[in-house]
């Protein structure tokens, strides 16, 4: 039998089961970092046990959707398993402090929750921050040059706050 991938390529047949090795081992540490047994993380993601058991000995392929289900049970993004599972490529250059958080086995699940919050809110506000300063918002000084976006934090005398989008606290 010839190989799959051709002269030039890695042989298909020994990728795959690879890959879903180390999906299912992934998903294994995230539920064991959870503290959740096999069978609490199945019910919390809607499918049966053995089907998750077989998922984490990388002996099934799921679909994007039981990965979207067992991202939402194990409260990590949908994309940190579509990478895993080379549904999707992993990001260039962004590191992925998500997935570090929640694989973090020194925090509790509160305390991972809370980081995620405070993480999200800090890209939520620096986004629409740099959509602000993107967007011209009128003319300039000299009348024919747009002015970019709100007024700095450094003239107004307002710093954002940790963990809450859009808040502002008065300096001085």
């Amino acid at each position: 039998m010839t190989d799959p991938a051709g002269p030039d390529g890695p042989p298909f047949v020994k990728e795959l089961p690879e890959r879903f090795n180390e999906l299912g081992s992934f998903i294994r540490e995230q539920r064991s970092s959870a503290r959740l047994s096999l069978r609490r993380l199945s019910e919390l993601a809607g499918i049966s046990n053995p089907y998750l058991s077989q998922i984490e000995r990388g002996l099934r392929r799921p679909s994007a959707e039981i990965l979207q289900q067992i991202a939402r049970a194990l409260r990590i993004s949908a994309e940190t398993l579509y990478v895993q599972a080379g549904i999707l490529d992993k990001p260039d250059g962004d590191t992925d402090l998500s997935r570090h958080i929640f694989a973090d086995r020194h925090l509790t699940e509160e305390q991972r929750q809370a980081m995620m919050r405070i993480y999200l809110s800090f890209r939520h506000e620096n986004e629409d921050q740099a959509e602000a300063h993107r967007t011209p918002t009128g003319p300039g000084p000299d009348g024919d040059r747009p002015v970019d976006g709100p007024t700095p934090a450094a003239v107004t005398g307002t710093v954002p706050t940790a963990g809450r989008s859009g808040s502002t606290v008065v300096a001085g």
